[in-house]
């Protein structure tokens, strides 16, 4: 809508009437009462007198606009009653004693009133109630009753002033309130008497809108100024300044802080000079608290004398920024021998390096076969950037098993194990809400070793490990990756995006591409939740056969071990889910899982070979589904340290149990093929059980844990047919 030229808008400079008047007090029913319309209540007292002075021997009682009528009282001295005139006419002229010039304007007048009739016998209070009805109907700036003694009797003529016509609009003040919102307040009062009544609604309109959106403002003033303009004063409280205090996690005593002050502060999008938002100062606490070194964060607002600004104290409670932990269990089924299954761990970190926000990670995870080293140190947040942009720098050495080498199992072939030692640097930034994207550089050494430690380049059957020939592959990849996350409730949905191009600077450096997609999708359903998830990839180049995507796992197809599935060029897993809490910390689950390499497992190099024997041989599609008839994870915190308080005195030590049990039941797998001179169509029933029990012992800032997992799988096998064919596939299973 276009602004009308009659219609002037002004912003300036905002005061509070006072510093008590934080927030709008509760706005009375007729804004004369509200607003500083003195004139109406001086027309009103002094219509009370001179219809006293008109009428001998009849008490006056004054009228007050912003208070209610007095009771009735009987007596003497204001205890008897009040004498009643008799009145013959009851007439509404304007302030000089001619008719108005609006016919509507008089019958308004008329229409306000309730006692006053001819003919009727009226008291002042009576004549003075009628008063309030016509100046309460918004539309006259005054109104007096003039008594006139006639040969017919008393003649009660009320002499009103009606309101200026509107012409125009000052609004002062209102720095957050769109101009957009009073020109449609006021699109159609324009040359109308302004309606008192129309101007309260619209100062309750404007005082809701600030509430609404959190934001500390009102109208504090109204007047109608010469002209038929109207003038509105809004306050909205200001953002002075920001203070940061400290307080002890024990004593809640003001003591000095490790973080900067600016590594606080230049997360708050609450600014000097804005006007205060209680949602966004909400919203800012939360922000500070994901940052995950502090313990608890509060901001009081504090009032600035009788100024409109305020000023925010900040009180954070620092968490320990730093601190070890160490850990160990046993895992069944992995080796033999006296110390089967034995794993270690050690780590260190610290959230708050330089008191900045910077994280550093170390940590050594170490068993009888795998093991791996990794060193992260992360920048939340780079200095000097607007654009909230991270780095992260990593180095890792792992060594893990060769599950998707196949002829690693073979009893005349030692175990094989995949070493990498990966070297990346990572800058990841929110471009759109919700959205969040990354950019990194990594280069990978890798290849497979014996149990010995020594480079393997072939498997038993003569297949090559490496796509390279050498000992190791040296691969540089680029990354992108893209995060949409909605929500963090369970009804929340999740899409990642990622792409990694091999970069091939040298000869001998791979060059391969690899795009992987993943969604998530959770519903609430009563006490229950609905999870549904997919995920799905494609790679393209010259890789080894330890990159192929992996099938299987807890990650992938539950019920099978990490790549047990098999392994391919593409692949695709669905899963549906419904969870619900059963009672105290046991939650059940029922889940079906689908996985399928999408006919790409013969395509992986190293997956084809030379059968010379009379063998079972798997299909290139393998799919299934597993239901978990039972599964729940009850969670024990021994001692309680949870409190809501903002300042608690936190416990020196903690002991958590929490076990795992997940019974896989009803497992049913399909193995078709296509080849003409293999046909195989087996079904097989397989239950298999994972318990994991882990303790945990939290000492100050030392953490030690002691971890216990089996997976037990029991396999029954119906009827299969098995045809020779010279080529076929196979893969660790």
């Amino acid at each position: 809508m276009g602004r009308s030229r009659d219609v002037r808008f002004v912003s300036s400079g905002v005061k509070l009437p006072s510093a008590s008047a934080s927030a709008p007090s509760p706005s009375p029913a007729l804004l004369s009462a509200a607003l500083p319309f003195a004139h109406i209540g001086r027309a009103i007292d002094v219509a009370a007198r001179r219809l006293g002075s008109c009428l001998p021997r009849v008490p006056v009682a004054r009228a007050d606009p912003a208070l209610p009528p007095p009771p009735r009282r009987h007596g003497k001295d204001g205890g008897g009653p009040e004498e009643r005139v008799l009145i013959s006419e009851v007439a509404v002229r304007g302030k000089d004693g001619e008719p108005l010039e609006r016919a509507e304007l008089e019958a308004a007048a008329a229409a306000a009133l309730r006692a006053c009739r001819p003919n009727a016998a009226l008291t002042v209070r009576e004549v003075q109630e009628d008063v309030h009805r016509i100046v309460e109907s918004g539309l006259f700036r005054s109104c007096m009753p003039v008594a006139v003694d006639t040969r017919d009797g008393i003649r009660l003529v009320f002499e009103v002033e009606p309101n200026q016509d509107f012409h125009g609009l000052v609004c002062e003040g209102a720095n957050m309130l769109p101009s957009k919102f009073l020109e449609d307040a006021f699109r159609d009062r324009h040359g109308k008497i302004i309606n008192i009544r129309h101007l309260d609604k619209v100062i309750k309109s404007v005082n809701g809108w600030y509430q609404e959106r959190g934001l500390t403002g009102w109208v504090s003033y109204a007047d109608i100024l010469s002209g038929g303009v109207l003038r509105l004063q809004v306050s909205e409280a200001e953002v002075n300044n920001i203070g940061i205090r400290f307080l002890d996690r024990k004593t809640g005593e003001p003591t000095l802080g490790k973080t900067q002050p600016e590594t606080i502060l230049r997360q708050l999008t609450t600014k000097k000079g804005q006007a205060y938002n209680t949602a966004q100062v909400k919203r800012d606490v939360e922000t500070i608290l994901t940052m995950g070194i502090m313990k608890d964060v509060t901001i009081i607002p504090q009032p600035v004398g009788d100024s409109n600004k305020v000023d925010l104290v900040m009180n954070l409670v620092e968490r320990p920024s730093g601190g070890f932990s160490a850990g160990g269990g046993i895992s069944s089924g992995i080796t033999n021998g006296p110390l089967s299954g034995l794993i270690g761990s050690f780590a260190y970190s610290h959230r708050n390096v330089f008191g900045r926000n910077k994280k550093l990670n170390l940590s050594l995870e170490r068993g009888q076969i795998d093991s791996i080293f990794r060193l992260n140190f992360t920048d939340p947040w780079i200095d000097g950037d607007n654009k909230r942009t991270s780095r992260t720098v990593m180095v890792q050495n792992s060594r893990t098993p060769g599950t998707l080498v196949h002829g690693g199992d073979h009893p005349d072939h030692g175990p094989i194990t995949i070493g990498r030692v990966t070297a990346g640097l990572e800058y990841s930034r929110p471009f759109r809400p919700k959205w969040s994207g990354t950019l990194g550089l990594i280069f990978q050494h890798a290849g497979a070793r014996d149990d010995k430690g020594n480079p393997v380049i072939r498997d038993f059957y003569n297949s090559q490990l490496t796509a390279s020939g050498h000992d190791y592959d040296d691969t540089l990849l680029a990354k992108f990756e893209s995060i949409h996350t909605d929500s963090g409730d369970h009804s929340s949905t999740m899409f990642v995006f990622n792409i990694e191009q091999g970069l091939p600077f040298l000869p001998e450096w791979l060059s391969f591409n690899r795009v992987t997609a993943r969604l998530r999708q959770g519903y609430e359903i009563g006490p229950a939740r609905l999870l549904l998830s997919a995920s799905g990839g494609h790679m393209e180049g010259n890789f080894p056969p330890h990159e192929a995507f992996a099938i299987g796992g807890t990650n992938s197809v539950r019920g099978y071990e990490e790549g047990a599935v098999g392994s391919g060029r593409s692949y695709s897993v669905g899963s549906g889910e419904v969870s619900c809490r059963l009672f105290g910390p046991l939650e059940g689950v029922i889940f079906g899982d689908y996985g399928s390499d999408l006919g790409s497992g013969p395509k992986v190099p190293g997956n084809s070979y030379i059968v010379t024997q009379l063998e079972l041989v798997e299909s290139q599609v393998v799919a299934m589904a597993t239901v978990l008839a039972s599964a729940w994870t009850p969670h024990w915190d021994l001692c309680g340290l949870s409190t809501p308080s903002m300042i608690s005195k936190p416990a020196d030590s903690t002991l958590v149990l929490d076990t795992e049990v997940n019974m896989y039941i009803g497992h049913i797998e399909i193995q078709p093929c296509s080849s003409e001179h293999f046909g195989l169509v087996e079904t097989s029933a397989m239950s298999s059980i994972f318990r994991r029990c882990q303790s945990k012992f939290c000492l100050g800032q030392i953490s030690f844990s002691v971890t216990y997992s089996s997976f037990t799988s029991v396999e029954c096998s119906s009827a299969r047919e098995i045809k020779w064919t010279p080529t076929g596939r196979s893969s660790y299973l």
